[in-house]
Formats: C-alpha cells, sequence, structure tokens
C-alpha cells in the first residue's frame, strides 16, 4: 500500500509538471506582447450619458516620454529602492515573490506578492488589474518574454514612462509637473524619494487626495531613503540634508472645464461612496453609464445660458436638479457655469434659503390633518402670532393684504399670513415631519417652529429637487442617484444600479397638492412656466430679503428645482438683472421652463391625477391665532 501511494504521487507529481510545462509552454506561444501605447489610450474611465454617449473621462492619460538618459539618477535610485533593488541582477520574475502569493491564494488571499520592476512593466501596461491565476501566468510569459527581447535600460525607460503617479500623470515627467511644479531632471534627492513613494499607490500616499496619506508617505519616504543608503546610492550625509519637502496641491485638468466638470465630480464621489477606489477610477478602464439624458442636460445647459441675467455679480449662483418620479434617477444637473473657477457645486452641495418652497409641506399636514383646501384664512398683513410666547410678525410680499381667501388661493399667492397659521394649526413639528418623509435629508437643520413654513431652512438643491419628485410620483420617496452600470475594462458588469423607493404620503394627499400647486403655475406668482405648454405643478420662493429665489415644479414625468442665491444669506438679489426684486417666478420660472421644454421635447403630455377633495368642497373658516397689526 505504501509502494502504491508512493508511486501515485510520483504519477501524479510527474503528470503535474508535465501538464504545468505543457500549458505554460502553450501560453509562452500563444500570448504576445501588446502595444505599450495601446495601454496608455486605453485606461481612461468613460463617463456616459444613459445613451451611451460620452460626457468625459476620469483618468485621461497625461504622459510625456523621456529617455532614460534624461531622467536623472537619483530618479532612478530613489524608484528602485522603493520597488526593486536587484532589478538589474535578478530574472523578470521573482520566484519567492510567486511562491507567496500562491501560498497566499491557497490561504483564500487574493494573488499578490513581491513582483518585479518587469513583472510590474507587464502588469501595469499589458494587462487588467485583477488578480487571478490566469492573469499571472500572461505577466509571467510576457515578463519573460520583455527580458528576451528588451536590455534591462529599456525595460526601465518604458516602466518609467508609463507607470501611474497618480493625479492623472503616467511616467516621472509629468509626476514631476504635478507634484513640485518641475521637470524630472530639476528634482531633489528629496522629491525624487516622494515621487517614488506615492506611485506604489497614488490613492494611498498622496496627501492631497484624503486624510492620513500624508501620514503613510512620510513612512514611505522614510522607507526608500533607507533603501537608497543600503544599496550605496545615498551616502548617509546626503540623506541627513533630505528633508520632507512642500508638495504641490491638486490641480485640475481641461477634462472638467464648464458645467460637466460638475458632473464628472458628482459620479466620482457616488463612485467613492459604492466602493471604487481612486486608483481604480484613474487606471481601471471602467465605462460608468449614468442616469443622465443627454437632451436634457444640454437643455439644463441652454436654459441657464439664456436667461443667465446680464451684468450679474460674480457671485451669483444657480443650481438646476431634475429627477424621474419614482425612481430616483437624476436626470439633469447644473452645478456652476464653470468646475475649474469654482468646484463647489450648487446643485448638490451649496445650501440656500428655501423660502416659500417648504409651503407645500404645511398643505400635506394639513391635508393629512383634513383640513380641506377650500379651508378660509384671513390673509391680511403685517399679523403677529405666538412663538412660545414672543410676538412673531409675519407680512406678506410687498405687505400686500389679501382679505379672507381659501387655502387654494393663498396658495397661488403664497400668501404668509395664512401659512404661518396653516403650520401653527396642524404642528410645526408635523411640517418638519413631513419634509423629512419628501426628501429633505437629516443633515438639513429644521427647527419645529412657526417660521419653519416660510423657508427658513437651507437646504441643497438636489434635495429640494428629490421633496417634489416625491409629490410627481404621487407619494413614493426615491433615493436620487447618478450611477446606473459600471462595466469593467473585460466588460463585465461591476455594479448596477438599484432604485430604493418607499411610500411616505397617500395618493389622495399628493393629487389635492397637486391640484393646489397647479393653480401656482395657472393664475399665480409661477405663471412663466405656462408657456410649457404641458399640465404642470409646482411653487415658487422667495426668501427673506431676497437672499435666493427658487421654483420648483413637476410635471408627471419630471421634477426640477432651480435656485438663484449668492455665497451669503446676508446677500440680496435685488437689482440683479435689472430686478428690484428676484423672485421665484422671474429668473427660476423661466430657467425651469426653458429646461423643461428642452427635456420633455417629444414626450407625450400627460395629465395629473384629478383631486380627491379631502375635508369636502364646501369652505370651513378657520381662525388664524394672529392679530392684525395696524398699519402706521
Amino acid at each position: 500500500m505504501r509502494k502504491l501511494l508512493i508511486r501515485s504521487a510520483v504519477f501524479l507529481g510527474g503528470f503535474g509538471f508535465i501538464a504545468g510545462s505543457v500549458l505554460f509552454a502553450l501560453a509562452y506561444f500563444t500570448v504576445d506582447i501588446p502595444d505599450a501605447n495601446a495601454y496608455v489610450n486605453s485606461q481612461s474611465t468613460i463617463i456616459q450619458y444613459s445613451n451611451g454617449e460620452e460626457i468625459g473621462r476620469v483618468g485621461t492619460q497625461n504622459r510625456q516620454i523621456v529617455p532614460l538618459a534624461k531622467i536623472p539618477l537619483n530618479v532612478r535610485h530613489a524608484v528602485l529602492a522603493a520597488e526593486d533593488r536587484n532589478f538589474y541582477s535578478n530574472r523578470a520574475f521573482s520566484v519567492t515573490g510567486i511562491l507567496r502569493a500562491v501560498v497566499n491564494n491557497l490561504r483564500g488571499g487574493s494573488l499578490q506578492g513581491g513582483s518585479t520592476i518587469t513583472q510590474q512593466y507587464a502588469k501595469t501596461a499589458f494587462l487588467t488589474p485583477s488578480r487571478t491565476i490566469q492573469r499571472k501566468i500572461k505577466e509571467l510569459v510576457i515578463s519573460i518574454k520583455l527580458e528576451n527581447q528588451l536590455s534591462k535600460d529599456q525595460i526601465f525607460e518604458s516602466y518609467l514612462n508609463t507607470i501611474y503617479f497618480g493625479r492623472g500623470s503616467y511616467g516621472v515627467m509629468t509626476a514631476s509637473q504635478q507634484y513640485f511644479n518641475r521637470n524630472v531632471d530639476q528634482l531633489t534627492n528629496s522629491q525624487a524619494a516622494i515621487i517614488a513613494s506615492i506611485l506604489r499607490s497614488p490613492g494611498l500616499y498622496d496627501p492631497a487626495f484624503k486624510k492620513g496619506n500624508l501620514e503613510r508617505l512620510q513612512a514611505r519616504f522614510d522607507y526608500v531613503k533607507e533603501g537608497m543608503i543600503d544599496a550605496g546610492w545615498l551616502d548617509k550625509d546626503a540623506a541627513a540634508k533630505m528633508k520632507f519637502p512642500t508638495i504641490a496641491p491638486r490641480s485640475t485638468s481641461g477634462q472638467l472645464s464648464g458645467p460637466k466638470g460638475h458632473i464628472i465630480e458628482a459620479v466620482t464621489k457616488e463612485l467613492a461612496k459604492l466602493g471604487f477606489s481612486q486608483d481604480q477610477l484613474l487606471v481601471g478602464g471602467l465605462v460608468i453609464k449614468t442616469t443622465l439624458d443627454q437632451r436634457a442636460q444640454q437643455s439644463a445647459v441652454d436654459a441657464v445660458n439664456k436667461f443667465y441675467p446680464s451684468n450679474a455679480p460674480e457671485n451669483l449662483r444657480i443650481g438646476l436638479v431634475a429627477i424621474r418620479p419614482g425612481t430616483g434617477e437624476i436626470v439633469a444637473l447644473y452645478g456652476g457655469r464653470d468646475y475649474l473657477q469654482r468646484q463647489l457645486s450648487d446643485a448638490t452641495q451649496s445650501i440656500a434659503l428655501a423660502g416659500s418652497t417648504f409651503k407645500p409641506f404645511a398643505i400635506i399636514a394639513g391635508l393629512e390633518q383634513g383640513i380641506p383646501l377650500t379651508s378660509m384664512w384671513n390673509g391680511d398683513s403685517p399679523q403677529t402670532f405666538d412663538d412660545l410666547g414672543k410676538p412673531y410678525i409675519v407680512s406678506n410680499y410687498g405687505d400686500e393684504g389679501w382679505g379672507q381667501v381659501d387655502l387654494m388661493y393663498a396658495t397661488k399667492h403664497s400668501i404668509n399670513t395664512i401659512f404661518v397659521p396653516l403650520g401653527i394649526k396642524v404642528g410645526p413639528a408635523a411640517v418638519v415631519d413631513v419634509a423629512r418623509r419628501a426628501g429633505i435629508p437629516e443633515s438639513v437643520a429644521m427647527i419645529p417652529t412657526p417660521s419653519v413654513v416660510l423657508g427658513v431652512a437651507s437646504p441643497r438643491v438636489i434635495d429640494v429637487a428629490n421633496a417634489y419628485a416625491t409629490f410627481a410620483a404621487q407619494g413614493i420617496k426615491s433615493k436620487p442617484y447618478l450611477v446606473s452600470q459600471v462595466i469593467g475594462s473585460n466588460k463585465g458588469v461591476l455594479y448596477e444600479g438599484k432604485q430604493e423607493t418607499q411610500e411616505v404620503f397617500s395618493k389622495e394627499v399628493m393629487a389635492d397638492l397637486t391640484y393646489s400647486l397647479k393653480g401656482t403655475i395657472t393664475g399665480g406668482t409661477g405663471a412663466a412656466a405656462l408657456a410649457l405648454g404641458r399640465p404642470a405643478a409646482g411653487k415658487t420662493g422667495t426668501s427673506q430679503s431676497n437672499a435666493s429665489a427658487w421654483f420648483s415644479a413637476y410635471t408627471p414625468q419630471l421634477a426640477a428645482s432651480v435656485a438663484l442665491f449668492r455665497d451669503s444669506a446676508s446677500e440680496s438679489l435685488n437689482g440683479i438683472g435689472g430686478l428690484t426684486s428676484v423672485t421665484g417666478g422671474t429668473f427660476p420660472a423661466r430657467i425651469w421652463t426653458a429646461f423643461m421644454k428642452g427635456a420633455l421635447k417629444g414626450e407625450p403630455v400627460m395629465d395629473f391625477p384629478a383631486p380627491s377633495n379631502i375635508g369636502g368642497l364646501d369652505p370651513v373658516v378657520m381662525t388664524s391665532g394672529g392679530k392684525q397689526k395696524p398699519k402706521p
């Protein structure tokens, strides 16, 4: 039995060796060395509209070829110290490194180990970043062929001109320019050590990328310096003079210019939340399909350009976000005129006083408590209300008094002295609860006081757009998202976007709300949107002291919010575009209408559900709880 086992082991071992040799030989004769330049042109991450047309690229290669003779010795030695100190004496691949990788793989880890510079060049220039046995075999074959066909200097030169250093730079020349604003032949020993340290993983070592990287880079810098000393490339006196250098701040490229830069930035941030690393985005050769509609996005840019106020102050901000109701798909996003001039997105990051765009939350709270649109209120101005024992004076726009009118009429004309008592009647906490359910996130501070209904909170444009998308979807709230699909370099699907929805309001309440908001457009403050030529519902919003102006509205197919504001709530919009006061019914409503015309071109005209008439059609006189303040 013992002899049988020994013979079987020998046979299996011999068979395995022969089979492995045959497979390796087959791979050797079938795997060719690809064109290195093809790699550089194929590894960008491409961001697309929903129809597959390209928006832009992340990691578009920035590379300048430098002959090895023009790359100074201190740079070459620093890279060798960091990555492969025995490069000029060792073979194409490291046997011990491969054995460690195999053992690690058998234990359930990924296939990684101590690669030589030749292996790294083969891997980064010709192969996908996947860690599989098949890819490792190809890496070994290409490495052997490289060393059979090229000299060590040729391989090292190609490596130094091809390897990715972060910040969109390939090769030591562009890396030197990115990190130190100088050419490679001007790098000091310290700067050369930094360049060599970062190339291992720019996402982990570039201090401008994320917190914690600086500390890792400092440790790596010391490691490289000690390696240069050990190899005899740097004496201790010179090493003692090496101080950690100042690294240039991260700069953007022309790929991010204009409004599309805000889209690319928003997409990369969403991908980061989904677990895709910066290195994957910059060298992974991914294709990112977004939810953005190309026609709608162009319409957003055209609408803002068309109605951008003339002679506007430099810090005028305009944000626009459009969301498909019931799905959360962001269809259009306008975050600013030029990302290179200002990196803060006015669609997804900037905040502004919400103004009267919050009044629908009070209408919903009232409908849920049985208060009908036919309820009658006192719309005189000004009035004084009780705010936890303190007098709260409320005036209407232009201090106009409207007398006794119903809630439907008050919505059309955005009458403050009716909405404040409505909020008091239902309870400010109920108004806040409705806003949260609609889609205003917890990050937006809202205090349950009588003023909450007048939009004293400061949301982002995307927050308000999402809330109105909930109205358009008849009470279905969705989580907004931009990335619908991520395709890997091997054409496999790495991620598929998922809709996250929740029913938060009844269809009956939404039908009545929409009926009231249709009145804002057909005979109220949002009349500019009548030019759309199809049923729409929405609300204008003008905050205190004219610090911001909004128009948020929807059709059954699409919801969008447009806001104008400046950098601070203390800065007024008064006088911009020749207007004494910039209200939501002016520039915001015009931009919204022009955008929707283009975005919905060719789409069927749809109407909203009929009103449910919650609380009946009979007028119900409500007590406001306010005392009219006599006019002087």
